[in-house]
């Protein structure tokens, strides 16, 4: 990074100058407006008959002095508030809403009436324990509320110019930059959740403040040195517990177990994780730090080929919803919270960016179109919050290791971190289409639309068209209103084979490729560029120390994961096997989940004859011909519910 400038940094475009007409991702943001964004308003406020209680807006009103009464659900229960603000204002950026807007607003009126006179925002401190402010920064979740708040602020300004919640969360930043710091006075520590770190370099980019990258730069800078701060305030005489015991606290479950730049694996809580990464990848940029960008880098290595599955999803272990060795992936019982896809998404992206390379899209590419879509139903009302690749829900009882798997999407959550951060995520589907530099314009994802910007000066309008990710390929017609030429950066997918480009109807053999894009000169007036590849089904295999997939393949076509469901090919899925080599069949179902592409293959199923009354014995396994039917996984739970299995055992 040596030498670089501000504007070396790729940049996400405007969302307001984004347009998505996508046949397969439009369904989805039409979605978000329509029905997700109404569904969860009435979930916050308590009227979705049949799920779990939110409480979020009645304990605003209450802390605001609005209405009598106690709070009541989780520390951390203001963020879900604080995304579904976040999500409103990428979806009327997008597609104004006035009366959205106004509904908006009022929430913001409400967290203001709120807020204490010196900034403080928290409804749980508030209303339960005023006098504990910042004394438990193990488990209070303060400064996470605070970063999704001053996110939300942030989105809601750029969508609307209004400066109401920005002014207010601006007095809560300043409250926070008082606190903490390395001066007389001040609490040396930081939060228990990252998650205000990320949130602050977003506010000193919009407002030019810079105490507050400084600060977001100490809560990483102290993070990890000894003393441990969490293992010290746990042990003070005035400490009390949120969540009980925390006699054995182990500082690797916050990553605070090493100061940032020494930490070479990914451990402890899955979300905490990302959102960390996702500051540090900032902070090593706007201060141009080598040492914390490598950190990123080796950070990314070891989740993407040690501890991410298939899936794109992370975080292995139900207990405390974290990462545990390399190469531990199990499929039954496995965490894959949706909140820490989406975290790693926005980890890729920043990487991306930063370093202009593909292959960090490729990852965010996987999350986007497997697990972080598998958390929400196809009607947009249900969600799941853990994401297993393999679920026999008999098996997924209460009181034993798999009753965090939910065999069915839920209504909503007691906890419900994942609903509105799947919200927000759809909702700014169009920051992770394309990037631009000064002169470059970098296509990212194959999602049909439209985009304006500006390349050196000069107007650019550019149109996607693709039927991706059911049809391969894509035609970019770019119009360019100036003189001068500009140029255009394709992302060359790992897995796409046979990679083509023509260029206003002429093959183009000789353009060159960093770090995985295609670089192309595009000459001043309108050119058309067209990319075809080929990205067959197959059967792909996983490392040889991942034990829960020995003598395992899975189904992949292009970004996408298969799987099978119980509603296609009966019960014991587990039962199925097939031959490596095996011939894969795609055939488009336009009646089938909205349409889809299904993949079938010739099979083999273990026959039970001979085994009734028996458990165990020596009998020769028989096989019996089948046809396997796989359908995409983040599709898995729209039908009735069954079983499902990515990894398919071979013959």
């Amino acid at each position: 990074m040596e030498g670089t400038t501000m504007n070396d940094r790729i940049k996400s475009l405007p969302l307001g100058n984004v347009t998505i007409t996508d046949s397969f991702w439009s369904g989805y943001t039409r979605l978000v407006r329509e029905v997700i964004i109404p569904y969860q308003w009435e979930a916050l406020n308590d009227r979705v008959e049949g799920a779990e209680q939110s409480f979020c807006l009645r304990n605003f009103r209450i802390a605001a002095g609005l209405e009598q009464g106690e709070h009541h659900g989780a520390v951390f229960q203001d963020t879900d508030v604080a995304k579904w603000l976040e999500a409103v204002a990428y979806s009327i950026e997008t597609h104004p809403d006035p009366q959205l807007e106004s509904a908006a607003d009022g929430v913001i009126e409400l967290i203001a009436g709120a807020q204490w006179e010196d900034g403080y925002i928290n409804t749980y401190f508030t209303l339960i324990a005023p006098e504990r402010r910042w004394k438990n920064l193990t488990e209070g979740h303060e400064l996470y509320t605070a970063g999704h708040l001053i996110e939300a602020a942030v989105a809601y300004y750029h969508a609307t110019g209004k400066r109401r919640f920005l002014d207010v969360m601006v007095r809560f930043a300043d409250l926070i930059c008082d606190v903490f710091g390395e001066g007389e006075g001040q609490i040396h520590g930081y939060p228990g959740h990252q998650e205000i770190e990320l949130a602050l370099v977003k506010l000193y980019r919009v407002t030019g403040e810079r105490r507050y990258l400084d600060t977001a730069k100490y809560f990483i800078d102290r993070r990890g040195h000894k003393p441990n701060y969490f293992k010290e305030e746990i042990q003070r005489q005035d400490f009390k517990s949120i969540f009980g015991e925390l006699k054995d606290y182990d500082p690797a479950y916050s990553q605070s177990h090493l100061p940032v730049r020494e930490q070479e694996s990914a451990v402890g809580h899955a979300v905490r994780a990302m959102y960390m990464y996702c500051a540090m990848a900032d902070i090593a940029w706007e201060y141009r730090e080598e040492e914390l960008m490598r950190a990123c880098a080796g950070l990314w290595k070891n989740i993407t080929q040690k501890r991410m599955y298939i899936t794109g999803s992370v975080g292995s272990s139900a207990f405390l919803e974290r990462f545990t060795t390399d190469y531990d992936l199990p499929n039954d019982f496995n965490y894959s919270e949706t909140c820490a896809s989406i975290g790693l998404a926005l980890f890729g992206l920043r990487m991306a960016r930063m370093n202009r390379d593909a292959s960090y899209m490729d990852v965010v590419e996987s999350a986007l179109y497997n697990t972080i879509l598998s958390g929400i139903s196809s009607s947009g009302m249900e969600f799941f919050y853990v994401n297993p690749l393999e679920v026999w829900p008999a098996s997924c009882m209460e009181h034993t290791s798999r009753q965090h798997v939910k065999p069915v999407r839920q209504k909503w959550f007691g906890c419900a971190c994942c609903p509105p951060n799947i919200t927000r995520t759809l909702a700014s589907l169009g920051q992770y289409i394309y990037g631009a530099d000064d002169r470059t314009l970098y296509i990212d994802l194959f999602i049909a639309g439209s985009a304006k910007l500006e390349l050196e000066g000069q107007p650019v309008t550019v149109l996607l068209e693709t039927e991706f990710p059911w049809k391969p390929g894509f035609k970019a017609h770019m119009s360019l209103e100036g003189g001068s030429p500009v140029g255009l950066a394709l992302r060359i997918p790992a897995w796409a084979e046979d990679y083509t480009i023509r260029l206003n109807g002429q093959a183009v053999a000789d353009y060159r490729v960093e770090k995985g894009y295609a670089m192309l000169e595009i000459q001043a007036g309108e050119s058309t560029v067209e990319v075809d590849f080929s990205m067959d089904a197959k059967l792909v295999y996983s490392h040889p120390a991942v034990r829960a997939n020995v003598n395992r393949m899975a189904i992949v076509r292009g970004p996408m994961v298969y799987c099978l469901e119980e509603e296609d090919n009966g019960d014991r899925l587990c039962d199925i096997l097939v031959e490596e080599g095996a011939q894969l069949e795609e055939q488009y179902e336009p009646q089938l989940l909205g349409g889809i592409m299904t993949v079938t293959a010739p099979a083999y199923r273990i026959a039970d004859d001979g085994w009734e009354g028996k458990l165990y014995a020596s009998i020769p396994m028989q096989l019996e011909p089948v046809v396997l039917k796989a359908v995409p996984y983040c599709c898995w739970g729209n039908r009735r519910p069954g079983e499902m299995l990515v990894w398919v055992r071979k013959k």
